[in-house]
């Protein structure tokens, strides 16, 4: 099952494939792209993988979230290609019986594809040159 796609995400699959009878509770976090960065416009964003390692590593945080998260199961899907603002660039799921395990798992995820997973991300807008974005990095008004 490909965890990188240059299609649209499709959350209510994700949902369907993850979801048990025994869960009472989906957990899910989109990203999307928006159209400011650090107060410059932004047009778009070209996402470029190394795939089989990036592929290997969202296999391996799933894995990962299976063992911390027994009762949890959490699928994560990662665009590649350039999109437009608006458009839908990461989708996390996390079903389980219970609502902490879902919130925590689909939390961990998100950070763990951020800090771990070799997603690039060309950002371009108006009148400047693109720009590579480093997502592993915080600053000020920028939580984890």
């Amino acid at each position: 099952m490909a965890r990188l796609t240059d299609g649209p995400l499709r959350v209510a699959e994700l949902i369907a494939a993850a979801r048990r009878d025994s869960d009472g509770a989906v957990a899910a976090f989109v990203g999307v792209v928006r159209d400011r960065h650090e107060g410059l416009p932004v047009e778009s964003i070209e996402y470029a993988a190394y795939g089989e390692m990036a592929e290997r590593e969202l296999e391996k945080i799933e894995r990962e979230l299976a063992a911390a998260f027994p009762e949890t199961r959490t699928l994560v899907r990662h665009r590649v290609g350039t999109l437009r603002v608006g458009e839908e660039s990461v989708a996390i799921v996390a079903v389980s019986p219970h609502r902490a395990d879902a919130f925590a798992a689909c939390r961990e995820a998100i950070e763990a594809v951020k800090a771990r997973v070799p997603i690039w991300k060309l950002e371009r807008g108006p009148g400047r040159e693109p720009a590579w974005v480093d997502p592993t990095r915080r600053g000020p008004g920028r939580p984890l």
